[in-house]
């Protein structure tokens, strides 16, 4: 299989539409991790994603029959414009289906690009399964967006601009995985021209198919897929890239979202670029993996995938950023009742270190528990420095730096304990951004219930983060958790959660 991919990259025509991109030296990466950081540009093709060389590929082997009946593709946005861009050139009709919740910046560019855009469903799966059917009711060829060998043979071709443009074999070449069709394309052409070379993938933790399907040698489906980082978000591996993937890739690294927000900053400082998510994943990964192995002076090549973000979510993104460069922790610190108090602690915590949040509300005359950041220059280790100088103080910390739920939602809210309410059950969800998804959510709810909390906050991505408190009479637990199936928005139980028992948990009546 590797044999027929680079045939197949060798011939490949994508410099119809695509562009050569640079192989540029990240300086200031390269100088803080100690290696040789060099980013794959492919931010920087016309569509702002490597997209369109797969797309082009394959419909260059379409026969004229086939061009003259038209395309059809699934996608949230990147392979989208990649299929529109390749059709216009060709002159073929395309028929792209997206998901309700793609935002207008995407579809779109879709339409100026000369595609017709059909909405449909919450989600990429809905939106591909309605392309199958419109292909077979049409008679239109489908394009797979990475399931594909010539889809695949066309990504390659970004393995062979790095051969040219590096001059001898790198150590390691960092690439993003979704459903798999660009690290099967780049590894198929770098395993065979530099073996040496170390082919790692990564992913988001909560977006993680291909390190799932390689764990248990073959393809799985995820239950839940995160949603952060869409251009990668795939609940299953394709069936040619794993098999590629299985000879050679060398490892798979995952990645959190703070992570992930920290590399989209990195790869600013370094470019002036801004990164999607997605597009920062693979410099994410080689964070991870340099701190894991801990070695210097390799020559390591990240791939910058993509650019294409709501402007809107960099106000998340650099809200994150902080925590996923370790230099900021979050904790909910107990704290006496009393005049002076608060100065005491900062004293403590020592005029070097910064505190960032201070989120307070009284409850109770003669203890608080507060919701405290504070600047951690050095990482990890001054976290837990910070911890035991409170503990030997004889101060109650919990660190929370990395409860999603505390982040998400506890550090944005005010208010406190409720008090009087029984059998209050607290949810974090990820509702689609379209009108009636809220609607939705309360039509199939049952009036028995009450809400008693309610907590949504807009990141600018397809789907909208919201904490929901729900009053729940024990006997009808189980018909709460049906209608939480049935409902079909992605959902967490954080009942238990520790930020919700310190902050948020209803007072005993």
């Amino acid at each position: 299989m590797p044999e027929q991919i680079l045939r197949r990259v060798l011939t490949a025509p994508v410099y119809d539409v695509a562009q050569e991109t640079p192989l540029d030296l990240a300086a200031l990466l390269s100088k803080r991790f100690h290696n040789h950081v060099w980013l794959k540009r492919e931010d920087l093709q016309p569509v702002f994603s490597f997209k369109l060389r797969g797309a082009y590929n394959r419909m260059m082997q379409l026969s004229e029959q086939q061009k003259a009946k038209g395309v059809i593709a699934a996608s949230a946005g990147n392979h989208a414009q990649g299929v529109a861009l390749a059709a216009a050139k060709l002159g073929v009709f395309a028929t792209i289906v997206m998901p309700n919740t793609t935002p207008p910046i995407k579809y779109k560019a879709v339409e100026r690009l000369g595609g017709k855009v059909v909405l449909h469903g919450d989600s990429f799966d809905e939106a591909s399964a309605y392309a199958k059917e419109l292909m077979q009711e049409r008679g239109l060829t489908f394009i797979h967006p990475y399931d594909d060998i010539d889809v695949i043979a066309g990504q390659g071709t970004l393995a062979l601009e790095i051969l040219r443009q590096h001059p001898k074999p790198l150590d390691v070449v960092f690439v993003p995985v979704g459903g798999g069709g660009l690290i099967a394309g780049i590894a198929a052409v770098i395993k065979q021209v530099w073996p040496q070379t170390r082919v790692v993938g990564v992913e988001p933790e909560d977006a993680a198919c291909m390190t799932e399907a390689l764990k248990a040698q073959e393809r799985v489906v995820l239950g839940q897929v995160g949603l952060f980082a869409d251009g990668v978000a795939v609940a299953q591996a394709g069936a040619l890239p794993f098999e590629i993937a299985k000879t050679c890739v060398d490892e798979m690294v995952t990645v959190t979202t703070d992570e992930i927000c920290a590399a989209v900053k990195d790869i600013f400082g370094d470019t002036r670029a801004i990164a999607e998510p997605a597009g920062a994943l693979a410099v994410a990964g080689m964070k991870r993996y340099v701190e894991k192995y801990q070695f210097s002076g390799k020559s390591l090549c990240c791939i910058v995938s993509g650019a294409n973000m709501n402007f809107d979510r960099l106000r998340h993104i650099s809200e994150r950023t902080e925590l996923g460069e370790k230099r900021e922790a979050i904790f909910a610190v107990t704290i006496d009742e009393r005049p002076g108090s608060f100065k005491q602690f900062c004293e403590i915590l020592g005029g070097r270190r910064s505190i960032t949040e201070f989120n307070y509300r009284y409850s109770d005359a003669k203890q608080a528990v507060v919701f405290v950041g504070v600047r951690t220059e050095g990482g990890l280790p001054e976290r837990d420095v910070i911890i035991q100088t409170l503990k030997q103080n004889a101060y109650a910390v919990q660190d929370m730096t990395d409860n999603e739920m505390a982040k998400l939602h506890l550090r944005h809210m005010v208010g406190g304990h409720a008090s009087g309410l029984q059998n209050e059950l607290l949810y974090r969800f990820e509702f689609p951004e379209r009108p009636g998804a809220l609607l939705n959510f309360l039509t199939q709810m049952s009036e028995e219930w009450n809400i008693s909390l309610f907590h949504y906050r807009n990141h600018g991505a397809a789907y909208g983060r919201v904490l929901v408190g729900v009053q729940v009479p024990d006997h009808q637990q189980r018909d709460f958790e049906v209608y939480l199936k049935c409902l079909g928005y992605p959902y967490e139980n954080e009942t238990h959660n520790t930020g919700y028992k310190l902050f948020l948990q209803p007072l005993n009546p």
